[in-house]
């Protein structure tokens, strides 16, 4: 049975002992367009399949597709079976080439609404399911011909199906790839049309004449692409020495700002390593239960705002009274220039809710805006939350607010005063090779990034508008961060 028929049948199943004001209700759902939801909350998402682990750990001779290229986009790859698919996750994106920049999913049908596994980010939105890294790859593929699919990037929409083409008698000692066809699109170009576009272009030699859109020429055009980019250029030792980086136990936080440091000492810049020499110069500091009250002040009016939950509205903002409440308890209604009843109007609000739901105390669903488990057990524990949000920093999901987040922490931790930390995190970026559109010098307005951003709500940006001085509080923050 397919997931398809498994879905009809526990729908007819459903629908057949609904009660007469059920079956109205449905009918109602059906007339106003709303019938996929009314079923959807009904039914409910279905569970993948996963089968028992085996007693012998064989390996897989696979073959890994993107769904719709022409000419084809493939990697063959050799595989153990115990890999989780988290570690699956990681073959892909370094065999591909893809940046690790963007969600992703692994479902067990080629139909997008087939069951799914779900990631940590969708567990910490809220989402339930079979976790990704708690399912072996040998559970799910056992023999030639049985595949696993792999959705990647879910705006431009890229799709994976990985099929294995023969099981081997041992696991091999690492995953290798063996042979490919071509680049894989470049990250954020639009999809598989844009991609198909670009390619044409690039072979054909890049006439300055017949840029694709939507680039404004042929300088924007190629600096959107990665260096020495060309669609039919691929090399599987290439591709297997960068799975064999992937593939490395996780690096903690602390050494991933050892990283860039070591990075730019290489290179002759000391300005991160004269940064974290001030910023351990001092012993950290934890803040005391009041200090921790008053450092998180508007994250807990938010917390206390939205209660247990509150609907958004249509277009998917906070209420107006919610927005009015937040402003007059922060602060903001002290400065702001406007009602301060409208959050698409009231931006400093808008980034508040934002970096609470990239920090772990906020979620979204069906509509309405509700406090994470974690923020409702500790939103009366200040100090708690403190150590939640030096946790998670820094932020980001790509490379850029990473690296922008780690240059903020080191900036603050190394007391710069608050005045001075986006000249000071600008320095430190130029340095790393950051550069802004068509190759340009990176302005000082483009170093915004989410740690940045609670770094300058913990110095009270939204009861003054700006921040300035050395906030010691703050300062300890950033160096828990940097040591944890």
């Amino acid at each position: 049975m397919t997931p398809s028929d498994d879905i009809q049948r526990r729908a007819a199943q459903v629908i057949g002992g609904l009660t007469p004001q059920q079956q109205q209700a449905l009918v109602d759902a059906l007339r106003s367009g709303g019938a996929h939801v009314w079923l959807d909350e009904l039914l409910g998402a279905p569970q993948p399949v996963v089968g028992e682990v085996p007693a012998r750990v064989r390996g897989f001779q696979v073959r890994l597709d993107l769904i719709g290229a022409r000419p084809p986009v493939w990697r063959r790859l050799d595989v153990p079976g115990d890999l989780t698919l988290d570690r699956v996750h990681a073959v892909i994106q370094a065999a591909m080439g893809w940046s690790d920049g963007h969600l992703h999913r692994f479902r067990t049908g080629s139909d997008p609404r087939s069951p799914y596994f779900v990631t940590a980010f969708d567990i910490e939105e809220g989402d339930e399911g079979v976790l990704e890294d708690t399912v072996r790859l040998d559970q799910l593929v056992t023999g030639p011909g049985d595949r696993l699919w792999y959705d990647y990037d879910f705006g431009d929409g890229w799709y994976h199906v990985l099929q294995v083409e023969k099981v081997l008698d041992e696991p091999p000692a690492q995953v290798r790839c063996t042979a490919g066809r071509r680049a894989c699109p470049p990250e954020d170009c639009g999809g598989m049309w844009a991609y198909e576009e670009l390619a044409s272009w690039v072979r054909g030699g890049c006439d300055p004449a017949a840029v694709p859109s939507p680039f404004d020429d042929a300088e924007h055009a190629r600096s959107w692409l990665p260096l020495d980019w060309h669609p039919d250029r691929f090399d599987p030792a290439e591709a297997t020495v960068a799975i064999a980086a992937a593939m490395t136990a996780p690096v903690p936080v602390a050494e991933e700002l050892a990283a860039l440091r070591t990075r730019l000492e290489r290179r002759g810049e000391l300005v991160l390593t004269d940064l974290l020499e001030r910023a351990v110069e001092q012993p950290v500091a934890e803040p005391g239960e009041e200090d921790a009250v008053r450092l998180l002040e508007p994250y807990l009016v938010l917390l206390e705002g939205i209660g247990d939950g509150v609907e958004l509205t249509g277009a998917g903002y906070l209420p107006p009274a919610v927005v009015e409440y937040l402003a007059e308890r922060t602060g903001l209604t002290g400065w702001w220039i406007g009602k301060a009843n409208r959050e698409d109007l009231t931006w400093p609000l808008a980034q508040l809710r934002a970096e609470a739901r990239t920090l772990g105390l906020l979620t979204v669903r069906h509509g309405r805006l509700a406090p994470t488990r974690y923020a409702r057990q500790h939103r009366d524990r200040p100090l708690a939350l403190w150590h939640h949000l030096v946790s998670r920093m820094a932020l980001g999901r790509n490379d850029f607010d990473r690296q922008a987040g780690w240059a903020a922490l080191a900036v603050v931790a190394g007391g710069v005063p608050a005045e001075h930390w986006h000249t000071e995190i600008h320095a430190v970026l130029l340095a790393l090779g950051w550069r802004g559109a068509g190759g340009r010098t990176l302005p000082v307005s483009q170093v915004a990034n989410p740690t940045l951003g609670v770094l300058e709500v913990l110095a009270g940006r939204l009861r003054g508008g700006q921040v300035s001085g050395v906030n010691p509080a703050v300062v300890a923050t950033a160096r828990s961060a940097i040591v944890s």
